[in-house]
């Protein structure tokens, strides 16, 4: 056992999280850049992804001193491109775990650049997502730069985590240089020089002018860009405009702009790129190579997909007939044969005790009858010991049966129980070139299982014996393929369960969207008697189906399945069931569907934690990414379950806010902290989201390539081709309500003390403080963190500020501070407002004060300092208008216009007042009886 561990540990070193990517003396061996299955045969995208980071790796070398470079890619090929002889087998790489893939973007106006980022500062990335137009059209290299500068810039967001020192929500900012301020675009370095410019467009025709300043904001007008100049001599930053010809270094403590309203000083603590990139794992791993160039030229393997090829291998042991374990195997496998495992597929079984038996080879899903007849080969009884590696290996020898080699092939291996025996075949197993997705049932299921998914890549499922929770059911519905083509996945609409008193009901609603309704099932569990209880469904046209429209297999009494011919009507679904049993018993409905169209995308939801293994006290962050194709759905509620291998279940609410754990607001990226640990062991996560009358909020990703909007060449304004303004229409879509459930497989915790825990978790690190001047006040908003991180309520706030940017963000507990005796802090995810008028500060043109603010909970932990906002007293001076003429906003001596508004206002209303009173009264001296003036 103390050698497979150490075999792990060293394996688990080289291996990053979520990839399989390997740094070995400065080569990044083993990226996997795979191309959507949906895209039509093209060689002009392989060859352009193989130019692009040929060019890539040199231009990373250099920017990292000479430390990184690019060594080895695998490029994954549609299946339903032509064979060739230079194209391999994929072994466990695979459309869903690609570093790089390249799609359509399923928007009309997005060759945008991007790489999805979840995690906070220094956490990598999920994927980069280049768009086909992007590898094929030189025409945006004008917009973007060469396209290896570009992957230069996503792979820092990717691996290093590191954000984007850009903003487009804030792209200028007010700065005090030598007591003068100025308004910047927010940039790094604050060298890059440019002028900032309005370009308006009719038709064909374009003019450019000066910007004017905004009187409210105090900032530039709404449409102003920054151009810079094309020849500069700032050599940084990659993060901001890595398209400038003199751009080659990412910003670092000497060049870094810390003022900059962007996302990497907000999440990186005003940190520079190259700070967070040299305390990275892989910074500290390596040396600087000395050679002027990379020591290897990167070398492409091209691997073609193949046909889904998966065998199940079943525990089978003694232990298995303990909690009804054999027979909610039964219904979970019977669930992933019949409704989840895609057509055309090729599935095997095996079961396993002490030996390992081969029940069937692998037969391909042509037809239902195929599926019907694969479940008849389910396990039924249980008995023996447990020889995990036997499993494994008879696994093996089925697919060898008809292929030449595992790779590709894909195992689901289920025990409960323990094996010493499992490090016998560990180098097999990680060789192998075979997926092995592990579900590990109650409580004493062998601690080593999940390593043979870590370390081939595969799935991670934990499924406690508390029947209420469907948690077997959810691990099997979660093992879909992942090839990427969505159009064919299965997708779960529900999964509920609970245990239901004698003659009581279970009601409830599933929703079908439009964006799915083929290969519908609704199934009824239930764990008590072989008699079925009573079901009524109704469909949104009122058609109802009962009992006896529901299929009970022989094979297995306790499950009732439903299958919609054709595709299922869309609005919701209502179905009551009623327990016939004399005793109470958990019922469970579980609904899946498929694609209602292979041209719309259905609506997904894909269930993540920051780690898979934990150590107390670090919190865990789950995430749920809620999204139609590429696009985020905006305003779900999303609620996660957290059910832990001993105790009850806890249930959070995830938010998309950009607060807490959230670290972008609206992105379709639901987030929390999770810190209720009840001991140490197997958790296993399950997410829902759920939408009423919806519409789906076209918006950009963050930590893209920026779109530069044109450059000044030999003092000529050369502007780019402006970005498309894009109709409401096609901002936003009717989605109307949806369900969606989805399992986000198991974490282990380890080091959680055993006599239960005191408070050890601070408040969440406030990252939106905004401040904003108020004649002589200023108002303060953010976002309430909990008591602990984004749960609970914080006890108090401290609030900091500043004239001095470094003098705050240096010594936080040195600053000026705010009274804050009536600031009462709100339940977590709260948004807070907060007005004072400073003490000690005079507030006058050309100032800047800065502020900061920390939460303190009730056992007096201090959350980390917030980002830092400002509140700019700034009057922008008039010589800012073109041509010299005078600026309609700004009047000398700081006079602005609303003041002569007023005065001039004030006028008007007392002559106007004088002129009624003379007209009131000639009338009244003029009129022969007639009506009154109602004015008078």
């Amino acid at each position: 056992m103390r050698v497979f561990k150490s075999l792990v540990l060293l394996f688990l070193l080289l291996v990053v999280r979520g990839s399989m990517v390997q740094l070995k003396n400065g080569g990044y061996e083993g990226i996997v850049i795979a191309i959507n299955p949906e895209l039509p045969e093209d060689d002009n995208i392989v060859r352009n992804i193989q130019d692009m980071v040929k060019e890539a790796s040199t231009y990373l070398f250099n920017a990292t001193k000479q430390r990184y470079f690019f060594k080895t890619v695998k490029i994954i090929i549609p299946l339903h491109w032509l064979p060739k002889p230079e194209y391999l087998s994929v072994k466990t790489e695979s459309y869903d775990k690609a570093d790089v893939i390249v799609a359509n973007p399923f928007l009309k106006y997005g060759d945008d650049p991007y790489t999805l980022q979840y995690g906070g500062c220094g956490e990598k990335g999920r994927y980069i997502h280049f768009t086909p137009n992007f590898l094929l059209n030189d025409n945006l290299y004008n917009i973007y730069g060469s396209r290896a500068k570009v992957f230069v810039h996503e792979w820092a967001h990717l691996r290093w985590g590191v954000f984007d020192e850009y903003n487009n929500d804030a792209p200028f900012y007010v700065s005090v240089d030598s007591g003068k301020a100025s308004v910047e675009a927010t940039r790094c370095s604050a060298s890059v020089t440019g002028k900032y410019i309005v370009q308006s467009c009719t038709g064909n025709s374009c003019t450019t002018r000066e910007c004017k300043y905004d009187e409210q904001t105090k900032l530039y007008e709404a449409g102003c860009k920054f151009v810079p100049d094309k020849i500069q001599n700032a050599p940084a930053s990659i993060m901001y405009m890595q398209s400038l010809p003199s751009v080659v270094e990412f910003c670092d403590q000497s060049t870094h702009n810390e003022k900059a309203t962007n996302l990497q000083n907000k999440m990186c603590n005003y940190h520079s790129t190259w700070e967070i990139i040299m305390n990275s794992p892989d910074f500290s791993n390596t040396s600087p190579i000395n050679s002027a160039s990379p020591p290897f030229e990167t070398s492409f393997s091209l691997l073609q997909t193949k046909d889904r090829v998966v065998c199940l291998v079943l525990d089978v042991s003694g232990s298995m007939t303990g909690n009804n374990r054999i027979k909610r195997l039964y219904q979970a496998a019977e669930i992933f044969l019949l409704q989840i495992i895609e057509m055309g597929s090729w599935v095997g079984i095996v079961t396993f005790d002490s030996t390992a038996q081969i029940k069937i080879n692998l037969q391909q899903i042509v037809s239902e009858n195929v599926r019907q007849d694969l479940i008849t080969y389910l396990p039924t009884t249980a008995g023996g010991g447990t020889n995990i590696c036997e499993g494994v290996r008879k696994g093996f020898e089925v697919i060898k049966q008809k292929y030449s080699n595992l790779y590709g092939s894909e195992i689901v291996l289920l025990t409960d129980g323990e094996d010493g025996s499992m490090s016998s075949c560990l180098t097999e197993v990680k060789n192998s070139g075979s997926i092995i997705h592990t579900i590990a049932l109650g409580p004493n299921a062998a601690p080593e299982l999940e390593q043979f998914s870590n370390m081939t890549g595969g799935l991670r499922f934990y499924a406690t014996d508390t029947v209420d929770s469907n948690g077997l059911i959810d691990a099997f519905s979660g093992i879909s393929s992942g090839s990427g083509n969505i159009s064919e996945q299965s997708i779960q609409l529900e999964s509920t369960a609970r245990s239901v008193a004698v003659k009581q009901w279970m009601n409830g609603t599933v929703t079908v969207d439009s964006t799915v309704g083929n290969d519908t099932f609704f199934v009824v569990t239930w764990d008590g008697i072989t008699s079925p209880p009573d079901i009524l469904l109704r469909d949104p046209k009122g058609k109802e189906y009962r009992m006896s429209d529901f299929t009970v297999s022989n094979l297995n009494l306790r499950t009732a399945r439903l299958s919609i011919a054709g595709t299922a009507e869309v609005g919701d679904w209502y179905y009551w069931i009623q327990n016939n049993h004399i005793a109470p018993q958990v019922i469970s409905m579980i609904v899946t569907s498929r694609a209602a169209s292979l041209a719309v995308p259905p609506v997904t939801v894909k269930a993540h934690m920051n780690k898979d293994t934990n150590n107390f006290p670090n919190p865990m962050v789950i995430y749920a990414e809620v999204s139609q194709g590429f696009l985020p759905v905006l305003g779900a509620t999303v609620m996660a379950t957290v059910e832990p291998q001993t105790g009850s279940a806890v249930e959070l609410k995830l938010l998309d806010d950009g607060s807490g754990a959230d670290i972008t607001k609206n992105d379709g990226i639901y987030s929390k902290y999770f810190t209720s640990f009840k001991g140490n062991g197997r958790y296993n996560l399950k997410v829902r989201a759920q939408g009423k009358d919806m519409i789906v909020r076209r918006r950009r990703r963050q930590s893209q390539a920026l779109h530069v909007a044109g450059y000044i060449e030999n003092g000529e304004i050369k502007m780019n081709a402006p970005r498309p303004e894009v109709t409401d229409d096609e901002i936003q879509a009717k989605l109307g309500s949806f369900n969606r459930v989805a399992s986000g497989g198991s974490f282990v915790m380890e080091n959680v003390p055993s006599g239960g825990t005191t408070d050890v978790f601070p408040p969440c690190k406030i990252i939106d403080l905004e401040a904003h001047s108020e004649k002589d006040k200023i108002r303060l908003s953010w976002t309430a963190p909990g008591n602990d991180f984004d749960v609970g309520q914080a006890d108090r706030y401290i609030i900091k500020m500043s004239e001095s940017f470094l003098d705050l963000r240096n010594t936080f507990e040195n600053a000026t501070s705010v009274n804050t005796s009536g600031l009462v802090p709100n339940p977590a995810g709260t948004k807070e407002s907060f007005q004072f008028k400073p003490e000690n500060f005079t507030i006058e043109n050309d100032t800047i004060i800065y502020f900061a603010i920390r939460a303190i909970d009730n056992a007096s932990l201090p959350s980390e300092m917030s980002n830092i906002a400002q509140a700019a007293l700034f009057v922008p001076p008039k010589e800012s208008s073109p041509d010299g003429a005078p600026n309609d906003d700004v009047i000398n001596e700081g006079i602005n216009v609303l003041t002569i508004v007023l005065i001039v206002a004030g006028s008007v209303i007392v002559v106007s007042i004088a002129v009624s009173i003379t007209v009131c009264i000639l009338h009244k001296k003029n009129r022969r009886g007639g009506p009154e003036l109602s004015m008078c």
